[in-house]
């Protein structure tokens, strides 16, 4: 008799032990970058004030090339996890985002000019930008409109850099990993058209998320961990994503927001409805063709407008 109210102790020691293991969350994403990947060199920018709040990257100019080897081919499951953040923002976002990625140790400064101009809006934002002799690249000024879209490329430079890397290394399997994430949201039945946006399925790894007023962009927001994965019982779907006001980017056109898009078929990325061509091979001598010509910043920067203390992020 003690021996089986033994073994019934153990057994029902065991199963207590099963359901609290299943009630834990998922384990953290692996951070970036991924293993065997080149760290990042931490240097004083050049001619730019401190940075509050951001990791410090190489001085520019960012279209040299950076100082180390190819990095390694990424996997498609190191590759479906790196895109899920970004995975359903809608195309021309996400084409300012790939491309800006390539310029990733401008990102940090540039997060910061934005937050310390955060008051600034539209065609006063746009003056201010050839004003003040910005000089990043047109891509990462794209994203100047969008404050927290920098704020979490900024926050993570480890992750900013491997996908900057890849998108120069392997663009056909960047883009093949979003079209996978973007399958596994519509599968659960999150990503679906709404007021703001069409989700069109022109046929295998061709789903696109296209704005119903292309000069008007709205940023989504949701969870990794809930949009790609089955919807819990009872969970109302709708609530998965939510969206930041809309900002109006017809101002930002000598930016590349005169036409970006995504050819997904042909793995290709348009910014001004041309071609965007860097690689990793000649990204320290591309110089993207705008349809309205970038004028380039020559000398310092150029404080024109007040600069003001962190208040609140958009």
């Amino acid at each position: 008799m003690l021996r089986n109210a033994f073994l019934a102790i153990i057994a029902a020691a065991g199963s207590l032990a099963v359901v609290t293991l299943a009630q834990q969350p998922p384990p953290p994403p692996p951070a970036y970058p991924p293993p065997g990947y080149p760290q990042q060199q931490q240097q004083q920018q050049q001619g730019y004030p401190q940075q509050q709040g951001y990791p410090q990257q190489p001085g520019y100019p960012a279209q040299g090339s950076p100082p180390y080897g190819q990095p390694p081919m990424l996997a498609p499951q190191q590759l479906d996890q790196m895109v899920q953040r970004i995975a359903l923002y809608p195309d021309p976002l996400l084409a300012q985002v790939l491309t800006a990625s390539t310029f990733w140790n401008q990102i940090p400064d540039a997060a910061t000019w934005i937050d310390q101009h955060n008051y600034l809006r539209g065609d006063e934002l746009s003056r201010a930008i050839y004003e003040d002799n910005l000089s990043f690249d047109p891509s990462v000024m794209a994203l100047l409109p969008f404050p927290s879209v920098l704020d979490m490329m900024a926050r993570d430079p480890g992750w900013t850099q491997a996908l900057g890397d890849a998108v120069l290394a392997q663009r056909p399997d960047v883009m093949d990993a979003v079209q996978r994430m973007r399958q596994v949201a519509m599968n659960y039945g999150y990503l679906q058209s709404n007021g703001d946006y069409r989700v069109m399925v022109g046929g295998p790894g061709d789903i696109e998320i296209l704005p119903i007023n292309s000069g008007l962009i709205y940023v989504p927001y949701y969870d990794p961990l809930v949009v790609f994965a089955a919807p819990r019982r009872g969970f109302y779907i709708g609530s998965a994503i939510s969206f930041g006001p809309g900002i109006f980017v017809g101002a930002f056109a000598p930016f590349g927001w005169a036409g970006p898009t995504l050819a997904w078929r042909t793995h290709e990325i348009f910014i001004d409805h041309r071609p965007w061509g860097r690689t990793w091979a000649n990204r320290g001598t591309y110089v993207h063709s705008y349809a309205v010509p970038v004028r380039r910043a020559t000398g310092p920067r150029v404080e024109r407008h007040e600069s003001r203390e962190y208040r609140e992020r958009r």
